[in-house]
């Protein structure tokens, strides 16, 4: 993966989303295109539901590409279901889990304020993940 530390630029979003692989070890793999200390902009596959976590460093907006699922933030009495064309946003800090996949390929392009750190997740139960079995960058 060639590092993305561009200012400006044209991305294909539809044709990076489409070289995410098929199937993963990691719970989502994500592509980097843009990565700079004030934001940075993600595609990203999720490949089965997200057990409950948070992100210490950033604020997180996700914009559904493709695919549909349930989400919650806050707590669990919030889960609703999402699809394609919808935004989810959250503040750094705020505990969300995306429990269930309902449609495939379920792909986000995100927008982290300030950057996110590949490494920036802290799940609420330790057992059911770390950040090396979290994400996985895509090559």
């Amino acid at each position: 993966m060639k590092e993305a530390h561009t200012t400006t630029g044209r991305f294909d979003i539809e044709a990076i989303a489409a070289a995410l692989p098929e199937t993963a070890s990691t719970l989502l793999v994500d592509t980097y295109i843009t990565d700079t200390e004030t934001a940075s902009t993600r595609v990203f596959r999720v490949y089965r539901g997200t057990p409950t976590h948070y992100h210490v460093g950033c604020d997180e907006f996700l914009y559904v590409l493709s695919g549909r699922g349930t989400f919650w933030m806050n707590d669990e009495s919030t889960k609703a279901e999402f699809g394609h064309g919808q935004l989810l946003f959250f503040e750094r800090g705020t505990v969300h889990a995306l429990p269930d996949i309902l449609a495939e390929p379920l792909v986000f392009l995100s927008i982290d304020t300030p950057r996110r750190d590949p490494t920036d997740i802290v799940f609420i139960d330790s057992r059911k993940g770390t950040p090396a079995t979290f994400m996985a960058r895509n090559a």
